[in-house]
């Protein structure tokens, strides 16, 4: 039996509209790949909707997936645990160190900002790790959810061993304003402007889901040089747009946010606030979340994934922006290969 059901309308739209648009090798930058965890405990800091998609993420069902959705490609991912408060990360650090190892595909390491800047550099080199995963769940307790910066979680001195080494960081940026916040715009530039030789990449492209989100943020980050962003779980293909006409196809890379990407849906904006429009009843009772928005037959029946409304929304920003067959390879491949070093 599949991990889950490929239906007549995936199928459909798969071919109709990604396949050929798709280069044949698909690099993912942004997977997470775990084993089941212990329910959260505690403060809840973000949304709680990706939990209700998968419990579990090992390597054997990524791959499954990757198959699954993308029938005759070539994936390659970029993996790492999930975030939780409260949960030891040396065992999925273990997990998805001796997963590289196996496989050969890269994979960041979760890092908590009390790590030490000499645990951290031990840590990197000793699980071959190609760089760090940092999130605003790590950052103190004190600090409300709404103020929390990004050296709230991301300290300098994990900034400079990662400068040092050369490697990734991979950042979920925190706050209510998302990427147009001025205080995330200001630190953005800041680790430009300071770390010249890591490689930071902006995971979800800042976490602008709604157009609101943007603000001048794009135009002011449309001047630096290093950074780059993933499009990781996000379907607005203005934003992709603006994202592109801003900083260019060579900085920006794919990325799936698997498993949540499995999720059955479609995303829509109200208000300013980003939900995603499922099918009743198959997630649970979602009807105090307020990204979530259930729908009945037939307009649930013709929903498909969350991965193929990513990468459509990137395809319709794709051609208002003209983009090339090779920039496409670049953004989907030749970008996160050349990242980190896949042979």
């Amino acid at each position: 039996m599949s991990l889950f059901e490929v239906k007549a309308v995936d199928k459909t739209y798969y071919k109709d509209r990604l396949e050929d648009f798709l280069p044949d090798s698909i690099f993912d930058v942004h997977t997470h790949v775990y084993l089941p965890q212990p329910p959260r405990k505690g403060e809840v800091r973000t949304v709680t909707w990706p939990a209700l998609v998968a419990d579990k993420n090992p390597i054997e069902d990524l791959m499954e997936t990757a198959q699954l959705m993308f029938p005759g490609k070539t994936y390659v991912p970029l993996m790492f645990g999930t975030p939780t408060k409260g949960v030891d990360l040396t065992a999925p650090n273990t997990y998805i160190s001796d997963v590289a190892a196996k496989t050969g595909f890269p994979s960041l390491l979760l890092a908590h900002p009390k790590m030490s800047a000499t645990d951290l550099e031990s840590a990197i080199q000793g699980g071959g790790f190609k760089g760090i995963k940092v999130y605003l769940t790590f950052a103190p307790l004190y600090i409300p959810v709404p103020q929390i910066r990004i050296f709230d979680f991301l300290t300098h001195e994990h900034l400079a061993v990662c400068d040092k080494l050369g490697c990734a960081v991979m950042l979920h940026i925190s706050r209510d304003a998302r990427l147009r916040d001025p205080v995330n715009v200001a630190q953005l530039q800041q680790i430009e402007n300071t770390y010249k030789n890591l490689k930071l990449i902006v995971a979800h492209v800042g976490r602008a889901y709604c157009n609101s989100d943007v603000g001048d943020a794009l135009d002011i980050l449309s001047k630096t040089d290093n950074m780059v962003f993933d499009f990781a779980a996000n379907t607005n293909g203005w934003v992709f747009e603006q994202l592109i006409r801003a900083v260019g196809p060579s900085r920006i890379m794919f990325g799936s946010d698997l498993p949540i990407a499995r999720m059955r849906m479609r995303r829509i904006e109200e208000d300013g606030v980003y939900k995603n429009v499922v099918p009743r009843g198959l997630y649970g009772d979602v009807r105090a979340d307020k990204n979530m928005k259930e729908v009945d037959p037939p307009e649930a029946d013709a929903l498909s994934f969350f991965m193929y409304e990513t990468i459509e929304a990137f395809r319709q920003a794709s051609i208002n922006t003209e983009l090339s067959r090779n920039d496409i390879e670049k953004v989907f491949w030749q970008n996160g290969k050349d990242m980190f070093g896949f042979k």
